[in-house]
């Protein structure tokens, strides 16, 4: 058996308080009636307190609320086969996961943020799917393209500096692997999220916007830090990151990138702030109004909803309770 709402039947455990509560009501009401009346009298003083009958009637109305109850937590049992057509685009998140993501000047740090904020896009896909790619000197697909949300995000939460062992930034080889990632033909859109702080040691990303623009796919960039920028931290945690000659390296922002490759392929450019990391944004303003495609269906079971069985318990409990009310009173009538 499955419940459509298994939230709810804990709640359920507060019928026990409650029918405790009734019969403790009921004993005493009727401890204090043979206060005032002899037991013997009660029959011939007052023949519609039957004690019997208002315990029978209680127990009906409980009876009567639990099956209610327990019916609004919807029972399923037995299923039926259906095919259920999926309606949505494919998206990428190419994430950078350089050492420079490891500067804190968006606390607690550029990467870590950006975790946060791709969790908040995921919650937001409805029949989506989304691919995962990480880079630094090179590139790799850590996620296909899934609707399995849970196992993307459970592949979210491995990513780390470091993943990549080439060192640098490679953003264009990033964006020529998540566009080979995009292998059905379909008339939807195509969106690749990109994430980084802009820095860019090989090639050229401005290059792929032509083979871009031919398969679909827009770029939405979300750049990472601040303009200012920050130290880099080492591997020690205490110490900085140096460069050949000796002296500290410090990240920054670099926008010109990002921005000229989400405007020339229809995309969108953001930059992150403390509080505001962009995604929400992005969908909301950008990928929720893309182009959405009818794609292959898949079977799945549909469990058939057998709420109406309590249901109906609950009301012959009501009707039966009533029919005991009346009974009594045609049985006192002269």
């Amino acid at each position: 058996m499955k419940w459509g709402y298994p939230e709810l039947l804990p709640w359920l455990l507060l019928l026990l308080p409650l029918a405790w509560l009734v019969m403790a009501l009921a004993r005493r009401h009727q401890q204090r009636l043979q206060r005032l009346i002899a037991t013997e009298l009660i029959p011939v003083l007052a023949p519609a307190l039957d004690p019997r009958r208002l315990r029978r009637r209680n127990v009906l109305w409980l009876m009567a609320f639990s099956f209610a109850a327990l019916s609004l937590a919807r029972p399923q049992w037995g299923f039926q086969w259906q095919e259920v057509k999926r309606r949505g685009l494919d998206i990428v998140v190419v994430l950078d996961t350089s050492r420079s993501m490891l500067t804190q000047d968006i606390k607690p740090d550029r990467l870590q943020q950006a975790k946060w904020g791709i969790r908040d896009l995921v919650r937001k896909l409805k029949g989506d799917r989304i691919g995962l790619v990480t880079f630094a000197g090179s590139s790799f697909l850590e996620c296909p393209l899934t609707m399995d949300y849970a196992a993307f995000l459970m592949t979210l939460d491995d990513v780390y500096v470091g993943i990549i062992p080439k060192g640098g930034t490679a953003i264009a080889q990033a964006l020529r692997t998540a566009a080979d990632s995009f292998k059905e033909e379909t008339q939807a859109d195509r969106a690749i999220v990109l994430i980084t702080d802009g820095e860019d040691h090989e090639g050229n990303p401005l290059s792929l916007v032509g083979d871009l623009k031919k398969q679909n796919i827009r770029v939405y960039a979300v750049g990472v830090g601040t303009a200012e920028g920050e130290l880099i931290p080492d591997d020690s945690g205490s110490g900085f990151v140096k460069d050949r000659e000796g002296n500290v390296v410090k990240s920054a922002l670099h926008e010109d990138v990002l921005g000229q490759l989400a405007i020339q392929t229809d995309g969108a450019y953001v930059r992150s702030a403390a509080g505001d990391f962009g995604l929400d944004r992005i969908f909301d303003e950008g990928i929720a109004q893309l182009k959405r495609d009818e794609q292959d269906g898949r079977m799945i079971k549909a469990h058939e909803d057998r709420f109406t069985w309590p249901l109906g318990l609950s009301i012959l409990a009501l009707a039966a309770e009533a029919a005991l009310s009346r009974r009594k009173l045609r049985e006192d009538a002269p």
